[in-house]
């Protein structure tokens, strides 16, 4: 620790020695493999069974996606809606994915797990690349990477050093401000510093009040330290902290077609990330370690009804600490002969969270009294007070342990894998549910006090569950004509996404519990309402990586078929409820298709194309109201589409001089809405271009995004029987300064 605050120190005093940006050939970002190479995977990820895209830092610039939900949509089959605040990262991929608790995709910064989705929407300076790799990843990478897993790199003080800045503004008041200084103190040891600020102050107006609903601040900075030696050890410590204000939720009411409510809606989050790689290279293999220790302070508070009527509110403050440890011990890679990967990983999660549902006035005599006044005019009720809390309060300690490994045969152009991850995890919740309140009852025909009902409940209690997976995986790849960088492929992987517990439904249970006790409504079994199942699927999958013209073009395609079981589903449940529960929804299946290909004819000219497609619908759903079989689930677009053109002048013949052209689209869609598919959003496509002026220390780009103003939806759901929607972002217009020193 006294070293790496020395050095931080040292390297904010250092004088840097200004060079130029890390080389790339168009949009395939080349660095140091010692820096960037992931732990766990080869060096070249094309030459391996998996469907994936790489996105180097000059596409990333170009397409303004500084962040994996702006990266996603570069990416076939892989969706992040944009809604509701930066807690909502909710992800899907090949029909994989729900809106709540555990996600879908995993994600890694320079290796480190993020652990909690809650985490995964935030700003990064000084990307180099981004890596999706769709289909299951559980073998290697654990938990919650069903639908595949996002791996993000950023800049090494080994391969620059100096300073960089970005001043970035928009329109609805958007700016974003940072720096980054990166130094190589000796030939073993480099540091960099980097900070960043960003706000707007929204775009979308709440009628009820005049003011808009979606602004945000937010701040991150970011320190890593780098050292390595001839004797083949390597260190990387990389510590984070990243602070988000917003008001967020711009929700619809769709019978009035305003955003329009009465309450405060709002989302703040800190989190602060620390993770350190170790690595040692032996004559035979190398051995690494991956330590992280997370923290998340967060509040969500909702108007949770979203009209101008008093109904309730809801808060949901969590504070959590999560540390993950992974050891591997992998062979040096011989591309003829067998190769070994074998590892243990372990992590560690606890949290506190309160999250209170306060009804008022026009809740309580909407849920409560007419309910109970039709079911029984005679004798009406009133209640004590026009508030009262139905309070839940949690304590949720997991862990888990595992075991995995794979064995790689390379036997002239065939190579055969096989790998395979043993399990487990334990996940508690402890629950306190509490409401303290009263009502009267009256005599209907003379008015007169009949008698008081007090309601005093504390329920708490203790639910555990145990979960333990086999997850294999298996692939033959061949190589047709050596010497070339063609790879076809067929692999078949197990991949799981973890179970746990609806601490949502909480309140509801209480809710419902109190009607319960007045007579009239039901009561929820709490064991049913509240734990669900780990969702499991078979991805089986056929694909090739290939090159042509020394590298100029190279694409990517696959088709694949997945078959799932336990399918986790975001649900309503029945009665009058306020909240959501998640669900395992029997089986879906989903099969497609995707290709893209980047064509880079000569150094000023770049293009893309990305494509996917995804049939996914039920096989056995019913929800016990109606059968769903042959539905599309929900939630899980169609198609998706990003096509992109840039060409580059040079300005008096001089290289590093030029301004850039670039043209792109993207598009997605269709999108059901419902699982009984009555509602949808048609496929839409998002026009975008940019010009940028570029010369040796400086760049300015203006760029525009969605510039037909093309109207979609990006979210649907259903409170207390009212839809709500969420509108997609309008035209956005901006201009970016990037300096290099």
């Amino acid at each position: 620790m006294t070293l790496f605050i020395l050095s931080c120190l040292t390297a904010i005093l250092a004088k840097a020695t200004p060079t130029e940006a890390p080389t790339t050939l168009g949009d395939t970002l080349s660095l140091d493999e010692v820096t960037v190479t992931a732990i766990k995977q080869s060096a070249d990820l094309r030459t391996q069974a998996t469907a994936l895209t790489v996105i180097g830092t000059q596409e990333a610039e170009r397409n303004q996606a500084i962040s994996v939900k702006t990266a996603a949509e570069l990416v076939p089959n892989l969706f992040i809606p944009d809604y509701g605040s930066r807690m909502t990262s909710t992800v899907y991929v090949r029909g994989i994915g729900t809106r709540i608790d555990q996600p879908a995709v995993g994600l890694t910064i320079d290796n480190v797990p993020v652990i909690t989705k809650e985490n995964y929407d935030f700003d990064l300076m000084d990307v180099a690349r981004f890596e999706m790799m769709r289909g299951p990843q559980n073998t290697l990478y654990g938990r919650n990477t069903l639908g595949g897993l996002m791996n993000v790199y950023t800049l090494s003080p080994f391969n620059y050093q100096g300073t960089r800045a970005i001043v970035e503004g928009a329109n609805h008041g958007t700016w974003r401000l940072g720096a980054s200084h990166y130094a190589r103190l000796s030939d073993n040891l480099g540091f960099s510093l980097s900070a960043q600020y960003n706000s707007t102050k929204g775009e979308f107006t709440n009628e009820h009040n005049g003011k808009r609903c979606d602004w945000e601040r937010q701040f991150g900075a970011r320190m890593k330290l780098e050292w390595r030696n001839q004797d083949g050890w390597y260190l990387s410590n990389v510590a984070s902290v990243a602070v988000s204000r917003q008001g967020g939720y711009p929700y619809e009411w769709v019978e009035t077609g305003k955003i329009a409510y009465n309450d405060t809606c709002f989302y703040r989050r800190t989190s602060v990330m620390e993770g350190l790689t170790l690595r040692k290279a032996f004559e035979r293999f190398m051995l690494s370690s991956i330590t992280s220790y997370q923290y998340l302070d967060d509040n969500m508070t909702l108007d949770q009804d979203f009209t101008v009527h008093d109904y309730f509110t809801l808060t949901q403050a969590r504070r959590e600490h999560a540390m993950t440890q992974d050891f591997i011990a992998r062979s040096h890679e011989n591309t003829n002969g067998y190769n070994w990967l074998v590892g243990a990983s372990g992590f560690y999660r606890r949290y506190k969270m309160d999250a209170p549902v306060t009804f008022y006035d026009y809740g309580i005599e909407q849920f409560i009294e007419k309910r109970f006044n039709d079911a029984i005019p005679e004798y009406p009720i009133a209640w004590d007070t026009r508030s009262f809390v139905l309070g839940s309060h949690f304590t949720s300690p997991s862990y888990g342990a595992a075991l995995y490994h794979e064995s790689t045969y390379h036997w002239g152009q065939w190579t055969v894998s096989a790998g395979v991850r043993l399990d487990y995890e334990h996940a508690r919740l402890n629950y306190l549910s509490e409401t303290h309140t009263g009502y009267s009852i009256f005599v209907g025909d003379t008015g007169e006090l009949f008698a008081h009902g007090a309601i005093d409940i504390d329920d708490s209690g203790t639910l555990d569950k145990d979960f333990f997976d086999i997850l294999p995986n298996v692939s033959l790849t061949w190589h047709p004509w050596p010497g070339k960088n063609h790879t076809i492929y067929l692999a078949a992987s197990r991949g799981s996404k973890a179970g746990g517990f609806n601490t949502q439904m909480f309140s509801d249970v209480l809710q419902q519990r109190l009607m319960k006790m007045m007579g009239i409504g039901m009561e929820y079994d709490v064991d049913k309402m509240v734990g669900y199942k780990p969702e499991k699927a078979w991805n089986y999958e056929l694909g090739g990586h290939f090159e042509c013209w020394d590298g100029r073009v190279q694409s990517d395609m696959d088709v694949f078929f997945m078959d799932c079981r336990d399918r986790q589903l975001t649900v309503f449940p029945p009665g009058t409820t306020t909240g959501r529960m998640m669900t395992n929804a029997g089986k879906t299946h989903s099969w497609g298709a995707e290709f893209s290909m980047v064509v880079n004819p000569t150094e000023q000219t770049h293009m893309n194309i990305s494509y996917g497609f995804t049939h996914a619908t039920f096989k056995d759903y019913n929800d016990g109201k109606v059968d769903h079989s042959g539905k599309r689930v929900p939630y899980a677009p169609m198609h998706t589409l990003f096509a992109e053109a840039s060409h580059a002048l040079k300005i008096g013949g001089d290289r590093n001089k030029l301004i850039t052209f670039a043209a792109n689209v993207r598009a997605t869609g269709d999108i059901y809405w419902d699982e009984a598919n009555t509602l949808r959003q048609p496929f839409y496509a998002l026009l975008g271009a940019s010009i940028t002026w570029k010369q040796a220390h400086y760049s300015l780009q203006l760029w525009g995004r969605n510039l037909t103003d093309t109207q979609y939806k990006t979210f649907y759901f259903i409170s207390i029987q009212h839809p709500f929607l969420q509108r997609g972002h309008g035209r956005q217009l901006g201009a970016t300064l990037r300096l290099n020193f």
